[in-house]
């Protein structure tokens, strides 16, 4: 699902497991549901304004392809990689191939998990890691995403309105 009307077009991809969510260990992820989590994202994009693409596989071929098309026409990816946040060296790659900055969200602390979840092949190339946090996460990673995407377009507009040494195009330099 897609929300338009806006500038900024965020993808939010989810890996496997998420989508039996509620089923999982419910001392870790407290029943909640990827639905639930969805319901809450819809209405914080179109309370700001933001164009927000869903998507879950459970094959990481999919999200791959995905993070490759999505150079043409996404400006921010919200990834939750599930367990290929550990294991996954395609899903890094296709990450830096994109060139499309993101964050990695996870609904548990993993550095508080098993030890082989402590290690993530995303986090060292995000612009930042949100954990912990339960689907609450989800909306600070979109939250922190579009003022992200506002700084950086602040920066360009500022950049496109400076000469190379700083002084603002078309002022004398004294």
């Amino acid at each position: 699902m897609t929300y338009k009307n806006c500038d900024f077009h965020i993808l939010l991809i989810n890996g496997p497991n998420m989508n039996v969510l509620e089923r999982r260990e419910k001392d870790l992820y407290l029943g909640i549901s990827l639905k639930e989590i969805i319901g809450k994202m819809k209405k914080k994009a179109k309370r700001i304004g933001v164009s927000l693409t869903f998507f879950q596989s459970n094959a990481e071929h999919e999200i791959v392809d995905l993070i490759h098309s999505s150079y043409k026409n996404i400006d921010f990816i919200l990834i939750n990689p599930g367990a290929f946040a550990h294991t996954s060296i395609a899903l890094r790659d296709a990450m830096l191939s994109s060139a499309v900055p993101f964050y990695e969200i996870h609904v548990t602390n993993i550095y508080s998990r098993e030890s082989f979840r402590k290690k993530s092949y995303l986090s060292d190339i995000a612009e930042g890691v949100i954990c912990g946090f339960y689907g609450q996460g989800y909306i600070y990673a979109l939250e922190a995403a579009v003022n992200f995407l506002s700084i950086r377009g602040s920066l360009s507009m500022k950049k496109n309105t400076e000469t190379r040494d700083g002084y603002p195009k078309n002022k004398k330099n004294h």
